[in-house]
């Protein structure tokens, strides 16, 4: 992990798109927001350890991620201009379920989870942001629930391209495997058929 200079420009055009940010929410991000950067296989967070920051994405692909049965599974993939974290820390204050990791180098900004805290309490207005956030994210844990249950291989691959398709050619096909709940030698094919199709 390397420290960055801060440019805040991102992240801030992010915020002020789901919901305008007053000067003050603006200055508390500066004062607690760190520029960090990780090479590519680093682990932000193992499962079962505290979460202590929230990443926003500035550059790069991040993947959360579970260990079962000796298999990898991949949970989720997020990459720029979204904020990645552990949900079971930051809304229950436990251990991780799921590790998270960059798939390629990043540049990312982080907050102690703490400071975080502190904003929702000291500066009520910030809640409609948070709010706003929350409902994106569960729309995507909609979606992905929603993909586990399609029986088809091509049907996930499918539905994979119609909300992810900036991410089916910067992925690793084992993630993309993985997040899908199928083999790369299924994806491989399935992939290899849509081309053919289209």
């Amino acid at each position: 992990m390397h420290q960055l200079p801060p440019d805040f420009t991102g992240i801030f055009y992010v915020l002020n798109n789901l919901h305008p940010q007053p000067s003050f929410v603006s200055a508390y991000f500066q004062q607690h927001l760190e520029a960090v950067t990780y090479t590519k296989g680093s682990l932000l967070l193992e499962a079962g350890s505290m979460n202590e920051f929230v990443y926003f994405i500035e550059k790069g692909i991040v993947r959360g991620f579970i260990r079962d049965a000796g298999k990898d599974i991949t949970t989720w993939i997020s990459c720029e201009n979204e904020f990645v974290t552990s949900i079971s820390g930051l809304v229950y204050n436990a251990p991780a379920l799921e590790s998270i990791e960059t798939i390629e180098h990043c540049s990312l900004y982080r907050m102690p989870v703490a400071a975080l805290d502190k904003l929702y309490s000291e500066y009520p207005e910030f809640n409609i942001t948070a709010r706003i956030l929350y409902q994106r994210y569960y729309g995507d844990a909609e979606r992905r629930a929603f993909i586990a249950r399609l029986s088809a291989a091509e049907d996930r691959y499918r539905f994979f391209l119609d909300y992810y398709a900036h991410l089916a050619n910067r992925v690793p096909l084992k993630f993309i495997a993985s997040f899908l709940g199928i083999t790369v030698e299924t994806l491989s094919r399935v992939r290899k058929k849509l081309s053919i199709q289209y």
